[in-house]
């Protein structure tokens, strides 16, 4: 199969995007397709990314990366997107690739680029599929960077889910990895969803439970007596959309109930707030580290080493972290809301907590810190759901709702061709 690929974001930025995207090329190269990907240029912030060059040209056998021309995103110096300009040069590699199907990760925010639906006009053209695929509900996020009256909010709401539902009904499909997220989505108007909730996964293999160490973190990050503390450990941006406004509201609940001194506070991310976090937690504890950011191969080992995974963000439409640290048999912490609910069964494989309330969150996590027989039973029955969750299975049933799409429109044409 010869697979054009649009994406919003490749590495080297680390989110759950991107880790999924960089998973699905290594699956589909092993299997001998064709995939060319086009992301955003990030070669304009060298400091930030000194290795972007890693991530561009001839990636994998069968696998080339064409980056797009670029301009910051929201401000952050981070990201970028694609710009107005690029479309051509898109266009013109999709007519020299020639692919069978074209997919479209988080194309609301390729639009804001390009301001064109990304993919669709040449897919017609071409008579074949294309296809999103919903990541991130970047309605719900505007509440986090921006203030505006509450009559100018549900303006601008309603104005922007007009504009997502119209962008994700121009696909012939949008692809979903979670019932929540699908549910949400269906009431907001977009009427082709196709839900499966294996489109995401782990690579277990990689999850050795033996790359546990005690002096794990002195060793990697010159971090002294820790090995006897209670690891909490949040991987992700240091984004007001990951819920730290709620985390460090909720910091003197946590130093009320919780003994400070048995836990160490484990920071793995990078952003705009870290500072603020930074101040905020030293007003309670002298054991909050920040580890930078971590690159996906180093993600398995740092997760092993920790007690219990922390989210505080509400949005996430299905959190893969979430899906890593199941796999390195941790428990996780998160709120019930979202996609999360999806993958976390409350007092099984982790907790839930009441959204935007401190005390439920401190209760949950009070339970764990002090409780290691139930943090090594939830992690135990954390690594069972992770097994059912593998990359390969992911990639093999991506590959047949392509091929799916493909047979659909190449039916009307072989109709055609019969009655001529």
């Amino acid at each position: 199969m010869r697979i054009a690929i649009i994406s919003s974001g490749f590495l080297p930025v680390v989110d759950g995007v991107t880790v999924t995207l960089h998973q699905r090329l290594q699956k589909l190269s092993d299997r001998g397709h064709q995939v060319l990907l086009f992301c955003p240029d990030y070669s304009a912030i060298p400091a930030v990314y000194p290795d972007w060059k890693a991530y561009t040209g001839e990636l994998l056998p069968g696998v080339r990366v064409v980056n797009l021309a670029s301009e910051p995103f929201m401000d952050l110096d981070f990201e970028r997107n694609v710009t107005q300009k690029s479309y051509q040069t898109l266009v013109q590699e999709l007519k020299k690739f020639q692919p069978d199907i074209v997919h479209v990760d988080e194309p609301e925010r390729l639009f804001m680029g390009f301001l064109k639906v990304p993919g669709v006009s040449f897919a017609k053209q071409a008579r074949i599929p294309c296809v999103s695929f919903f990541h991130t509900n970047f309605i719900e996020y505007g509440k986090d960077y921006f203030s505006f009256p509450a009559i100018v909010d549900t303006a601008l709401k309603f104005m922007v889910q007009s504009l997502f539902v119209w962008i994700y009904n121009s696909y012939d499909a949008t692809l979903v990895a979670s019932r929540v997220t699908q549910q949400k989505i269906a009431e907001m108007g977009i009427k082709n969803p196709i839900l499966n909730s294996h489109l995401l996964g782990v690579e277990l293999a990689k999850f050795d439970l033996k790359l546990r160490q005690a002096q794990f973190f002195e060793q990697k990050y010159q971090i002294p007596n820790v090995a006897h503390k209670v690891k909490l450990v949040f991987l992700g941006r240091l984004t007001p959309d990951k819920g730290w406004k709620f985390t460090i509201e909720a910091l003197p609940a946590i130093a009320q109930m919780i003994n400070l001194e048995q836990v160490a506070w484990m920071i793995a991310g990078d952003g705009p707030l870290r500072e603020q976090i930074s101040q905020e937690f030293s007003r309670f504890t002298s054991h909050v580290y920040f580890l930078g950011r971590i690159p996906p191969e180093e993600v398995p080992v740092l997760l092993i080493n920790s007690d219990v995974h922390i989210t505080a963000s509400e949005k996430e439409t299905r959190g893969l972290t979430v899906l890593e640290a199941f796999a390195a048999k941790i428990p996780v912490i998160a709120p019930r809301a979202g996609g999360l609910t999806d993958s976390i069964r409350d007092g099984w494989n982790g907790l839930l907590f009441n959204p935007q309330d401190h005390n439920d969150f401190v209760k949950q996590l009070k339970l764990l810190v002090e409780d290691e027989t139930l943090r090594q039973s939830m992690g135990a029955k954390a690594r069972e759901t992770a097994a059912e969750l593998s990359w390969d299975q992911a990639v093999e049933i991506l590959l047949q709702l392509w091929q799916e799409q493909i047979d659909r429109k190449s039916r009307p044409r072989l109709a055609a061709a019969d009655n001529n």
